[in-house]
């Protein structure tokens, strides 16, 4: 009777993961085998075709190597980021309420805002950082839309926007460390700097480990700010993947094609999550 009830308990979670999660992805892999029909008419079985048709498409390895790039450059960046801030704002310093307020506003802007807002930092000629450097006497920089820029400037928003809610969950872990610990260091004559590398960032890991799977999710479903600062330009150099379907998929309506990046993409993310929970879960926790 006990397990029937625990499953009666389950049956509406188990029902909305089938439904939003499990369904879309056979769906859509399924999908990837069919050429769309035009004018009515119906799709058509073509196979592998667009699985052979991915390893000739240059756009494709572009947004690709642009994601691993993106990825490369914001996930460790933004984690190192959050957990400096969260150390400083444990730290008790004076002004911590306006610290926390300045690290966490970020967080709390919709993306499309957030992309505004520094569009006007990346404007040619007018934006803050031209006018910095108009003030030193530096040449002008357009750095949205330059190919050796662009991609950069997307990455420093992501990493602004992420490091910040981050931040939180370092600074909750930070605040279960018990104190004796820290008194126990004090009193065997251990430096600051050794009591934060042997106990408090290995206490730390569980966290990172749950930070790493959101920043690697992040990283792969970056989308919002490239419609504002780049729209994947210029000459696809920032183009990433999601942005790839979407303009696939949404733009030239070649849905069949666009399944076929999804389960790409897809499977990224699930060695991603095998590397992260098979690999990794097992060595992060204290002993």
């Amino acid at each position: 009777m006990r397990i029937i009830h625990a499953w009666l308990l389950l049956l509406p979670a188990l029902a909305f993961i089938a439904a939003f999660t499990h369904y879309p992805a056979v769906n859509t892999f399924i999908h990837s085998f069919f050429l769309d029909g035009r004018g009515g008419a119906p799709a058509q079985f073509v196979g592998l075709e667009h699985y052979q048709y991915l390893l000739e498409d240059e756009v494709f390895r572009k947004a690709l190597v642009n994601n691993l790039l993106f990825a490369s450059g914001t996930i460790p960046l933004s984690i190192g980021l959050a957990m400096t801030m969260a150390f400083l704002v444990n730290a008790g310093l004076a002004g911590q309420s306006v610290l926390r307020l300045c690290y966490f506003v970020p967080t709390v802007l919709p993306m499309i805002a957030v992309a505004n807002i520094w569009l006007f930092f990346y404007t040619p000629e007018y934006g803050l950082l031209e006018q910095i450097r108009g003030a030193l006497g530096l040449s002008g920089v357009n750095w949205l839309g330059s190919e050796s820029t662009a991609l950069p400037c997307v990455i420093a928003v992501a990493v602004w926007k992420d490091a910040g809610f981050f931040m939180i969950f370092y600074l909750a872990a930070l605040q279960q460390i018990p104190p004796s610990l820290a008194e126990a260091a004090m009193l065997e004559g251990a430096s600051r700097l050794y009591y934060y590398r042997r106990v408090v960032i290995p206490l730390l890991m569980p966290t990172t480990l749950f930070v790493l799977v959101n920043a690697t999710i992040n990283a792969f479903r970056m989308v919002d700010h490239l419609f504002v600062l780049t729209q994947g330009g210029p000459n696809n150099a920032s183009s990433l993947l999601l942005y790839y379907i979407y303009e696939v998929s949404f733009k030239y309506w070649d849905t069949g094609y666009g399944a076929a990046l999804t389960m790409v993409l897809l499977g990224f993310l699930a060695l991603a999550s095998i590397g992260q929970f098979g690999f990794l879960e097992r060595r992060v926790h204290y002993r």
